[in-house]
């Protein structure tokens, strides 16, 4: 599997597809803003904490949201409706809401533990870091298995990593690619949006941000466990009829 081929083929069908993806993003952004300030308004700083474990969640669910419509989309058209592929995530919410706090936990704590290690030398940091790269390699296609395979979160976890394994240097560049994409749209957005005051230019610059590079993480992402699947498990080639 190549990384640029993955990255290419993502923008492609970025660029035929944009308006579609786009629309999901922000729909899902906007019902989890909705939500969130809900929370707060009616609980409180008990609202407020939730809001943040659902803010947290709502990456995951539109990432699931975005599988399903480049899942879709990959024969060219999109049959599915922005409607009808919300409804594909909705009993997948709660499995995506576990895996999101699962991974994070894993990710923050071993991001402490990196950070320590640097602190005490800095090759056990340096070992640690290394560590943290094969986790992230290994579990980033969570959400296509979870959405596309309908596995538990348990089940998703180990089925990423059975699929990335022996291709690890590859998806490592597809991420790789996927962070100098989303730093480069990041800045270009906050240059144009410079004119603006600096308490209003970030939370907007952000949004958009996100909102327009959401389908593209998902597209790299999604695309990468066609490809590593088609590798792994390559349909039957029908027999020629005698």
């Amino acid at each position: 599997m190549s990384a640029g081929a993955v990255i290419s083929h993502a923008w492609d069908l970025y660029k035929a597809h944009w308006r579609h993806l786009i629309t999901i993003s922000v729909i899902v952004y906007a019902l989890v803003a909705l939500f969130t300030l809900l929370l707060i308004v009616l609980l409180g700083d008990l609202g407020a904490f939730i809001a943040a474990f659902v803010t947290l969640a709502g990456v995951y669910w539109l990432q699931g949201a975005l599988v399903i419509a480049i899942d879709d989309i990959r024969d060219g058209s999109a049959d599915l409706s922005v409607r009808e592929t919300l409804e594909r995530v909705r009993p997948r919410l709660n499995t995506l809401s576990i895996a999101a706090l699962l991974i994070t936990v894993a990710l923050i704590v071993s991001a402490f533990i990196i950070f320590i290690g640097f602190i005490l030398f800095i090759i056990p940091g340096l070992l640690l870091f290394a560590g943290f790269l094969f986790l992230l390699v290994r579990w980033l296609l969570v959400v296509p298995v979870i959405m596309l395979e309908r596995r538990g979160v348990i089940a998703a976890l180990d089925r990423s990593s059975e699929l990335v394994k022996g291709h690890g240097w590859s998806v490592l560049g597809v991420i790789a690619l996927t962070v100098v994409i989303l730093i480069g749209v990041g800045i270009a957005i906050s240059v144009a949006l410079s004119p603006l005051n600096n308490d209003i230019q970030t939370p907007i610059a952000n949004l958009v941000s996100s909102t327009l590079t959401a389908p593209f993480v998902a597209l790299a992402w999604t695309l990468t466990y066609f490809a590593l699947r088609d590798l792994k498990e390559p349909e039957p080639v029908p027999a020629l009829a005698a």
